[in-house]
């Protein structure tokens, strides 16, 4: 049976007060789509392994698909709290649906749109915003994960193409995508990013199976043999790794929305339950161990909450540095997961069935607190900066 979704949103320092009514009105309209389209079937799809390919129509209509990119580009022109409003609804549903989302937007039309000629923008992103093209967004190679910067898939200048040859993987919507945003490196060992199109010879996307985690979302590889590559189809504003981290400072800023979602959803989740479990002859939520859990939750997702408002104001404002963001990253995914282990056991052996949304979360988490940066990474980011010493190498 398809599981009703009672959430309501949890606003201990009324952080609404701090939103504009269009701020407000989007979140209603996607939450009230999350509800609608995405709550009574995500639990089937996360068992079976199955990505809901019909919800992306749905995505594209509520404007999750690039909602900053401006609209003469067919994306709404909104700010980064918007965006981040809509990445932490969508997220409250599901991770994986979330990803799709903020690969979309983060990590294909933004580096199109901010690296991209016009004749590339005007070819790509309304029809990437529609959801007329799906894409994907190729940096992680089997042997560089942290360390993008040793990658070995390569592109050779012939002339009136370039020749690319090399695999990624680990690749969210790779399975179905259009077309893939992929970073290789040229004969000079520049990174130069390029616009791979499904169909191009050669380029195959083999789709990951067997994952605990992020379930109900495509995964799969990107593989390049001798894919002739035109020389429109690089982006012509961007070299180095400056690139594809720029694309990923878009990305990690949706995540540290997004994580609030899923902790919200634990949250609620565990707070009704406890409510009405009765145990001992009271409801749980009377016992001392219980509302310790509680109050740790909502005090965790209400700083979570704080951070994420003022990084959204910055961002807006253009003035984030990587450095917040990956900080917002960190705590927020952190935080979530934290609350989402916490949660399962206020519940129980119930915990762990698919009645209740907390166990899928908790595994799509320990793939969110990996990918865009890994905790550590990102642990090492604030260190640096915080100190001027580079712990990386």
């Amino acid at each position: 049976m398809p599981r009703t979704d009672l959430f309501e949103s949890p606003d201990y320092y009324l952080v609404d007060e701090l939103l504009s009514d269009e701020h407000k009105l989007i979140r209603q309209s996607v939450r009230d789509w999350v509800k609608k389209n995405l709550s009574p079937i995500i639990e089937e799809h996360a068992q079976n392994a199955t990505f809901p390919k019909q919800l992306l129509k749905g995505l594209a209509e509520i404007g999750a698909f690039g909602p900053t990119i401006p609209e003469e580009y067919g994306g709404a022109g909104l700010d980064y709290t918007a965006y981040g409003i809509i990445m932490q609804e969508l997220e409250r549903g599901d991770s994986g649906i979330r990803s799709t989302a903020s690969v979309q937007g983060s990590l294909v039309m933004y580096p199109i749109y901010a690296y991209g000629s016009e004749e590339q923008k005007h070819k790509y992103l309304p029809k990437l915003a529609s959801g007329e093209l799906m894409g994907c967004f190729g940096l992680t190679e089997p042997d560089h994960g942290s360390n993008p910067g040793g990658m070995v898939t390569n592109i050779k200048d012939t002339g009136d193409h370039y020749i690319l040859n090399g695999a990624k993987m680990w690749i969210s919507n790779a399975p179905f995508a259009d077309i893939a945003v992929v970073w290789a490196k040229d004969e000079s060992g520049k990174i130069r990013g390029m616009i791979v199109e499904r169909g191009m010879e050669g380029f195959t996307t083999p789709e990951t199976h067997n994952k605990w985690s992020l379930r109900a979302s495509a995964t799969g590889e990107l593989v390049f043999d001798n894919v002739k590559i035109p020389k429109e189809n690089i982006l012509p504003n961007v070299a180095g790794l400056k690139g594809p981290l720029g694309c990923l400072n878009q990305a990690r800023y949706g995540i540290s929305w997004g994580a609030i979602g899923a902790a919200m959803d634990c949250y609620d989740t565990a707070l009704r339950y406890a409510k009405e479990r009765v145990q001992f002859g009271r409801p749980i939520a009377g016992f001392q161990l219980q509302q310790k859990k509680l109050a740790e939750m909502i005090t965790e997702i209400t700083k979570a909450q704080l951070l994420v408002w003022r990084l959204g104001t910055l961002k807006s404002e253009n003035r984030a540095t990587a450095a917040q963001i990956s900080m917002a990253k960190r705590n927020n995914v952190d935080m979530a997961l934290h609350i989402a282990r916490e949660a399962r056991q206020m519940l129980g052996g119930m915990g762990i069935t698919g009645e209740y949304s907390i166990m899928r979360h908790m595994m799509n988490l320990e793939s969110v607190i990996t990918y865009e940066g890994t905790h550590d990474i990102h642990l090492l980011i604030t260190g640096m900066d915080v100190t001027g010493l580079d712990a990386f190498k």
